[in-house]
């Protein structure tokens, strides 16, 4: 059994985290910026990389400590190495170095969608590659297939912007704060999801981009109307967003035969999302996983289980290793028409 350490400050969640190739959590913790950041509606990089200085030094003694495990009894850091805010990923990569150096262990440099890729694997042992993966969160939407640690193929992204990013905007439209993800799947609780005509993009497409910025503007016009209740705004955007999923992974889900369908992310902690992606994976005879609400967003428990299986391949990395705001998984990926930073 070997036990990695992980960290995780890729945007505005601090995490540290003790995980062993037996899929064990011997201790972790994160904790969240919202508070610092909810004045501005988003996260403001130079706060967040701050506070990652100021909370990361006490959370990796607070992991030890309740683990009773010490830097001597670890087998290698795994910190992310990005994509994310540069910034605070570079305050994570920097203390992993440091730890690493200081305890003579070695360094893996996590790729952030790769933990999010391999954090199914940790809650399911029974999940084996290949799979096909829709991994939504605030900065990245994608299909992959995921053929095994550090192999990755790109079926779709996004041309625009993510799905949770695209909650955030509507959230802050509705007036609801940051986080933008769980005020506006509360809120379309009390909605009718039926009651305010939203586009779907790309709907209907022979290919399996995603596309968010025209339901984004459609969101805004909706408000500023005045015409709709604001929970039904929230219903309607939130099934807009669960078809364009739908429609989108249906089609990847022809290009691929990948056994099972795996949603990760934050946005899958949606639990409209969750339950139309797994009657979708139904329907085609396919196998469904999701991780559990709190290994969808961003942690450290992920980064260091990816850390274990990329150490388990022998894949570890040099102390040179910089940090890097972009980073897709499939370096092979043909460029994807309007597709920018969220390629």
């Amino acid at each position: 059994m070997t036990i990695i350490l992980g960290l995780e400050s890729s945007c505005d969640d601090t995490a540290a985290a003790l995980v062993t190739s037996e899929r064990q959590i011997l201790a972790q913790a994160v904790v969240g910026q919202a508070d610092r950041h909810r004045p501005y509606g988003g996260v403001v990089p130079e706060i967040a990389a701050r506070a990652h200085v100021e909370i990361l030094p006490d959370l990796v003694r607070q992991v030890l400590l309740e683990a009773d495990v010490a830097m001597g009894d670890i087998d290698a850091v795994a910190a992310t190495a990005g994509p994310g805010l540069v910034g605070g990923v570079m305050v994570g990569l920097l203390a992993g170095k440091g730890l690493a150096l200081s305890s003579g262990k070695p360094l893996v440099a996590v790729n952030h969608l790769e933990g999010h890729a391999l954090s199914p694997r940790l809650a399911d042992p029974k999940l084996d590659f290949p799979y096909l993966l829709l991994l939504a969160s605030g900065g990245h939407c994608q299909l992959l297939e995921v053929r095994g640690v550090g192999d990755y193929r790109r079926l779709a992204t996004t041309i625009d912007d993510a799905a949770g990013e695209a909650f955030d905007k509507a959230a802050k439209q509705l007036g609801l704060g940051y986080p933008g993800g769980p005020a506006v799947e509360a809120l379309a609780r009390e909605g009718d999801a039926n009651a305010v005509p939203l586009p779907r993009p790309m709907v209907g497409s022979g290919e399996p981009h995603f596309s968010f910025a025209g339901l984004k503007s459609a969101v805004q016009r909706a408000v500023a109307s005045g015409a709709h209740r604001p929970a039904d705004i929230a219903a309607s955007f939130q099934q807009a967003v669960v078809d364009c999923f739908v429609d989108r992974t249906r089609v990847a889900l022809e290009e691929s035969d990948a056994p099972s369908l795996v949603v990760a992310g934050g946005v899958a902690a949606n639990q409209a999302v969750r339950g139309a992606l797994e009657q979708l994976a139904g329907e085609h005879g396919r196998a469904f996983s999701v991780p559990p609400g709190w290994l969808c967003t961003d942690n450290a428990a992920m980064i260091g289980w990816a850390g274990a299986e990329r150490f388990a391949a022998g894949l570890v990395d040099p102390l040179d290793t910089p940090a890097r705001a972009r980073w897709p998984l499939d370096e092979d990926a043909d460029k994807v028409r309007g597709a920018g930073v969220k390629a």
